[in-house]
């Protein structure tokens, strides 16, 4: 240890404490940082020291109340006096050069993007765990683990292990079929404007709705509890649940039926037509699906024998999403058969017309958004798809 002599000491400079003078904004922005309950812990003591010192209290006081070493203190006083706020924040630390080139990362991102059996790999769908071993197999890495592809992987949002169920058109007639449903639900049939008298119909059936009776009674929610129902149960039978929905006017027909087929259908279709203001409309639009209950030309030819004055719109193929009750069996299903617990079929039909009673008191139109114009940038996508699906084809094919 080297001893210095007290006149030596004393003639060693003292270097004065940067003076603080934060402006306003600044000050009131210190004092959010320094008692925000949000605000990080670290950032929090640097606002404090900065807000001592804008006090002209000594880096010693500072040091002291703050709890901080008197260099600390002194690195963020200097660093506001320097660079204000901005200077509060940590600086860009590069920390410790990565074990991974660019080129590996863009890899396995491209394997994660093919499907694994195309690859060789017997699997249905990868997982992170099976990309670092695929990868480590395929001489990308000597060494990968998990959380760094899974790291990799959420930079671009790629998660390869979900996957979505879809079906294509196979309609020749989509557009055509699908535009004629949505000019309806738009209140036009044929480039003219429906009058006042002319109305829109949903219908179609919900089928195989069961009477489940539980062995055991469902247990009522309570405090920091919910609803239990018993897994087991005893079968009571199913039925199937028609339904017509007016459109515009947001009214819902139904009646249950031991099962569906033309003669239940056409039970429905006159339970409606035969009461106002549908009997004595000039036309009334049946929307359907392509059920076997309501199938093709014959259908339509069947109800307009039974009632001139109704016409019947299939949608297209595979696209029952057009028909709009099929909202309506949605919340049916939602509100009043799940969790299905029912003693019997009886209680199953009590059921769904008093929830139609219900729903008819305050029910009103849904805000159908799908228009034509989104129909046809539906098509376009679908046709790129198409296309570019056919050029990954042929390059296959031709490598």
């Amino acid at each position: 240890m080297i001893h210095f002599p007290r006149s030596v000491l004393t003639l060693m400079p003292v270097v004065p404490a940067r003076p603080i003078s934060p402006t306003a904004s600044e000050r009131e922005r210190l004092k959010k940082m320094a008692y925000g309950h949000k605000t990080q812990y670290r950032l929090r003591l640097r606002a404090q020291v900065v807000l001592h010192a804008a006090r002209g209290r000594s880096n010693a006081r500072i040091a002291r109340e703050t709890g901080l070493h008197l260099d600390t203190m002194r690195r963020w006083r200097g660093r506001f006096a320097g660079q204000c706020l901005a200077g509060l924040t940590d600086r860009h630390r590069p920390g410790r050069p990565s074990a991974f080139t660019a080129l590996q990362t863009a890899q396995v991102k491209a394997l994660a993007c093919q499907i694994p059996v195309e690859t060789g790999v017997p699997l249905s769908r990868w997982s992170c765990p099976e990309l670092a071993r695929e990868a480590i197999a395929r001489g990308i890495a000597t060494f990968m683990s998990a959380s760094t592809v899974r790291r990799w992987l959420a930079e671009d949002a790629l998660k390869p292990w979900r996957h979505r169920s879809w079906i294509f058109i196979t309609d020749p007639d989509f557009r055509a079929r699908a535009g004629r449903v949505l000019d309806l639900y738009a209140r036009t049939w044929q480039g003219r404007p429906l009058g006042e008298d002319e109305y829109v119909i949903s219908a179609d059936e919900k089928t195989s709705i069961q009477a489940r009776c539980r062995c055991h009674p469902t247990l009522a929610p309570g405090q920091a509890r919910a609803m239990r129902v018993n897994h087991t149960y005893g079968r009571g039978g199913a039925l199937t649940y028609l339904a017509a929905y007016d459109v515009h006017c947001a009214k819902v027909f139904g009646r249950t039926e031991p099962r569906t087929g033309i003669v239940p259908f056409m039970t429905l279709v006159a339970q409606v037509m035969r009461q106002e203001p549908y009997a004595s409309a000039k036309r009334v639009f049946w929307i359907v699906d392509n059920g076997s209950s309501h199938r093709g030309a014959k259908a339509a030819d069947r109800l307009t024998a039974a009632f001139p004055n109704a016409v019947m719109v299939h949608t297209p193929i595979h696209a029952s999403w057009l028909n709009q009750v099929e909202v309506y069996f949605s919340v049916v299903q939602r509100k009043v058969v799940s969790p299905n617990d029912f003693a019997d079929l009886s209680q199953v039909g009590d059921r769904l017309r008093a929830f139609e009673d219900r729903y008819n008191a305050t029910a009103q139109p849904f805000q159908w958004r799908f228009t034509t114009s989104d129909l046809d940038d539906l098509l376009a996508r679908l046709d790129r798809h198409t296309a570019d699906h056919q050029e990954e084809s042929s390059f296959r094919l031709t490598a």
